[in-house]
């Protein structure tokens, strides 16, 4: 497990009064500058607006910058900020850390920036205080949701959660968006099975909720993207790539990623060497049209065990099928791209089509694994055993069984 992890507390609890109501975490590292503007802006939302007892809590997580120095400062000045602070970096070690030694009955996060409008806050833990519901998140992606932001970020974030619908079918539509809240008392059940310290943390915690059988609610948010942010999107999504295959993605879903990025480096190289001598719509069709009757035969034999003829016309047919909704996506991409700038470079072009590709990857696997390659024949169900009245309920402690695999 490594070494036990330091906590520093800028002001101890007080002793007497009743814990508030909702404990809001602030995680920060490295932002010294946003603190105190957003903790103040935070804390008049709470004082003039929210009918609740609120706790804010700055968690500052291997800052190295002087952000534990403003925390410091901020805290118990107004009286409602509280600080802590973790020697090692890590979004889910400080959530898991604060929210574990929380008194409060409702525990939520916001990320610093107040990307997301804090009026989406009420309808946020509302619904968790009355018992109607154990976990709250907000949603850039469902109706009613008004989101600004720019189109590389827009396009990973749908892609992650298109990706997690298909790996792991979950029903949630928006695993990132930093605005969550859930009962302290799920919360202190799931905590212990979760893992990740990091940015999959939020992701995790959904999936083993949602595994449990506990009752979530999305809130549409109003939320504008941080110019400044300082999330690297491409180590993120590696990150979260792996927890996808830890939580249950798989070996199948595994392999399926190495055969697409084996094809993704073999269509760009074909597509540049067919951009010297055509169009790029035509470079990038017949690159795409190689690369996916390729992509389906391996995939067939490598990812889904599938062997030889029977069927095997029909599969590269229902794979050129998945190839015409991947060249709508590339062929739309490199449209939009070449309306933007007349005359775009080899390094924009090839950048637009790999996130095109990306998200025609995604639809592949879910047609791949839901339709081409799903098998005719399934054996009769079993039986079910007569009900045993003394045995435990399915949700929560099926997750916890001695030496079962939770993930």
């Amino acid at each position: 497990m490594g070494s036990p992890i330091k906590v520093h507390r800028a002001v101890p609890e007080p002793a007497g009064p009743p814990a508030p109501q909702v404990e809001i975490v602030v995680p920060v590292r490295n932002e010294e500058r946003d603190l105190a503007p957003s903790i103040r802006r935070l804390h008049a939302y709470l004082q003039d607006r929210f009918p609740f007892t609120a706790r804010i809590m700055i968690a500052d997580n291997g800052s190295t910058d002087g952000t534990w120095a403003a925390a410091f400062a901020l805290a118990g000045q107004p009286a409602l900020v509280r600080a802590v602070r973790l020697d090692q970096p890590g979004r889910g070690r400080a959530l898991r850390s604060v929210w574990s030694a929380s008194d409060c009955e409702v525990l939520a996060y916001m990320d610093v920036d107040l990307s997301t409008d804090l009026n989406a806050l009420l309808p946020l833990v509302a619904p968790l205080l009355s018992g109607h519901s154990d976990v709250a998140i907000g949603t850039r992606l469902a109706q009613g949701a008004r989101v600004i932001r720019g189109p590389r970020r827009e396009v990973v974030s749908r892609c992650y959660n298109l990706l997690l619908h298909v790996t792991l079918r979950v029903g949630f539509s928006d695993a990132q968006c930093g605005f969550k809240a859930i009962r302290a008392d799920k919360a202190r059940s799931l905590l212990t099975l979760t893992e990740d310290t990091g940015w999959f943390f939020d992701t995790e915690l959904l999936v083993l909720a949602e595994r449990a059988g506990l009752r979530i609610r999305e809130i549409p948010v109003d939320w504008i993207d941080d110019s400044d942010s300082r999330v690297d999107v491409l180590a993120t999504a590696l990150a979260d790539i792996r927890g996808i295959i830890g939580l249950g993605g798989g070996r199948q879903f595994t392999r399926f990623l190495g055969v697409g990025v084996a094809s993704t480096f073999a269509y760009v190289l074909l597509y540049l060497a067919l951009r010297n001598v055509m169009g790029a719509q035509a470079a990038n069709a017949l690159s795409l049209l190689v690369t996916a009757v390729a992509n389906t035969a391996v995939n067939r034999s490598f990812t889904f065990g599938v062997r030889g003829r029977q069927h095997a016309v029909r599969h590269q047919a229902c794979g050129l099928l998945a190839f015409g909704a991947g060249l709508l996506l590339t062929s739309g991409a490199l449209a939009a791209l070449h309306h933007v700038s007349a005359r775009p470079g080899r390094g924009a072009e090839v950048t637009v089509l790999v996130a095109a590709n990306l998200l025609a990857t995604v639809l592949r696997y879910a047609l791949y694994r839901s339709w081409v390659f799903r098998s005719r024949s399934a054996p009769p169900p079993a039986a079910s055993p007569p009900e045993d009245p003394k045995a435990p309920e399915p949700g929560m402690a099926a997750l916890a069984q001695p030496n079962g695999n939770t993930r």
